[in-house]
């Protein structure tokens, strides 16, 4: 069992770092122009992660906080693109840091686990070309003039994105942060469970795990995830049991993480609704 204490010290550190994620959130959405106080982001984004419990996937809370992100912005296209950035940036640091780890433990990589990597870097790249093959069989002139007016405002907003490298940079950099705080929380608790393993191996193993919660199979990628990195550990003597319990663990912290959005989310929206009376 753990300790209530160390629990509750992860969950102020997850929170924390989804501090940094809500302060990137509402930099990516004004990167587009949608015009969102950071106040306001923030309530979006705490809301977004309450919704993920009750939503299938890691990205099923995506849906909820952008829907009340387009309810108080100046830029519906500038919501849509944020959101798709902030998802983007969030997969590439993901895969950044599998990428790291996996050059910092290549011998002990056995073919199945390559063929994870692979599998989740060849599926980024195939999505990637997905969406450029569309943009472009898809021209304007087939649309409505009302759709066309829609993908001209897109086209401004992404416009408007590509124009500031430096906050895009900024936006991975603070994603990397998030993630990167998010393993060392991991490994206080695998610890804890009895699963010792070099930080390393985490490094290569978590953000694969979490990647495969994309999948939109269980609410907020609880399960998917856990089998998935009990899978990756096997390969580095880490027992079954040991890693689907931290992963468990983990779990109880993302649940109670979400709980505390969710109630920041609906006290705060009450307090600015009264304080604007």
């Amino acid at each position: 069992m753990l300790p209530a204490r160390l629990w509750v010290l992860v969950l102020v550190g997850y929170l924390a770092a989804h501090v940094v994620g809500a302060m990137k959130y509402e930099l990516v959405l004004n990167l587009g122009g949608a015009g969102i106080p950071g106040r306001q982001g923030a309530r979006c984004y705490f809301a977004g992660l309450f919704g993920s419990l009750f939503l299938p996937s890691l990205i099923g809370g995506d849906i909820l906080r952008m829907a009340m992100a387009l309810r108080m912005s100046r830029s519906k296209a500038g919501v849509v693109l944020g959101s798709l950035v902030d998802r983007i940036t969030d997969f590439s640091s993901l895969a950044l840091l599998a990428a790291f780890g996996s050059l910092l433990v290549p011998g002990a990589l056995n073919e199945a686990n390559r063929k994870i990597f692979f599998a989740v870097t060849v599926a980024g790249t195939v999505g990637a070309l997905i969406v450029a093959i569309v943009v472009t069989m898809f021209p304007a002139r087939r649309f409505s003039i009302r759709v066309r007016r829609k993908l001209v405002r897109l086209r401004r907003a992404w416009r408007s994105i590509l124009r500031q490298p430096s906050a895009m940079a900024r936006a991975l950099g603070m994603s990397l942060v998030v993630q990167i705080t998010f393993i060392f929380l991991n490994v206080l608790l695998a610890d804890a469970c009895g699963l010792h393993l070099p930080y390393r191996v985490w490094i290569f193993a978590w953000p694969l795990a979490k990647l495969s919660a994309v999948v939109p199979v269980t609410q907020a990628g609880i399960g998917v995830r856990e089998a998935a990195l009990a899978a990756l550990l096997l390969p580095f003597g880490a027992p079954a049991v040991l890693a689907v319990a931290a992963g468990i663990a983990w779990d109880a912290v993302v649940v109670g993480g979400a709980i505390a959005g969710g109630i920041f989310a609906l006290v705060t929206g009450r307090l600015w609704r009264q304080s604007a009376l």
